[in-house]
């Protein structure tokens, strides 16, 4: 444990000074995570008021409150990583990875939570820090599995285009799942995209009971636990697939 803690506190403290490098990046990004839930906003408000004043239980003031703390929440359980690993083979940058002794996940880890750092805004609440570091930790662990399907495709910018697209619609980032067709509503109920994104935000603006709010944590441990084991059983066989290319 006191090798881990030190390894973060080194990797985390290195990440964020490239952070601080990166100012105007990060707030091109910044940029790009307010328009796209603005728009959504503007399009479902629209809706609602067409409907009377209100949709699906939400109105233009609920549907402000949702997309704001969806923003947050979407940039927080975020990551990139999946998609640099097609480059990193690519560009012969994963052989030096496996060279270091400690797993390459430690390093992507780190890289991720110095972002939210620098990123962060205060967000206060009982059960909502928990329920949004259970988020990022569903959502990382899923992306950095679906990831290893690089070394036995070397291109995997289909694949991860096809789980953004699910992603998008089962999270709640289009719209709230409320508004889902009941089926669709419960496919989202059932995979784990709805707790990597939605969960937290319907926490926070009260929409669950707190049956619901506490088997919706269980659930995130649960996804958290599935995705760890896939990921255990498939990064050895990745490995073993390995073959570095590149400059």
């Amino acid at each position: 444990m006191s090798f881990l803690r030190d390894l973060y506190a080194a990797l985390i403290r290195i990440a964020l000074l490239v952070e601080m490098q990166y100012r105007a990046s990060n707030l091109i990004w910044l940029i790009g995570m307010v328009v796209e839930p603005l728009i959504y906003l503007v399009v479902w408000s629209a809706a609602a008021n067409a409907q009377g004043g209100t949709l699906g239980g939400f109105g233009p003031h609920e549907f402000a409150a949702y997309y704001l703390v969806l923003a947050a929440v979407n940039q927080i359980t975020s990551g990139w990583h999946m998609w640099e690993f097609q480059f990193r083979i690519e560009q012969g940058q994963f052989a030096f990875l496996l060279l270091r002794p400690v797993h390459p996940i430690h390093g992507d880890l780190a890289e991720n939570l110095a972002h939210k750092l620098a990123m962060q805004v205060a967000l206060l609440t009982a059960l909502f820090p928990l329920a949004l570091g259970l988020a990022f930790a569903v959502r990382f662990v899923f992306e950095w599995t679906l990831a290893l399907a690089c070394f036995w495709t070397t291109r995997i910018m289909a694949v991860n285009q096809a789980w953004f697209a699910v992603l998008f619609f089962l999270s709640g980032r289009v719209a709230p799942l409320a508004l889902l067709p009941a089926w669709l509503r419960a496919l989202a109920d059932a995979l784990p995209f709805r707790f990597m994104v939605s969960f937290p935000v319907e926490l926070l603006l009260g929409r669950v009971s707190q049956a619901e709010a506490l088997s919706g944590l269980a659930l995130q441990l649960g996804w958290i636990g599935a995705g760890s084991l896939m990921l255990w059983w498939l990064w050895p066989r990745a490995v073993a697939r390995f073959s570095s290319v590149g400059n």
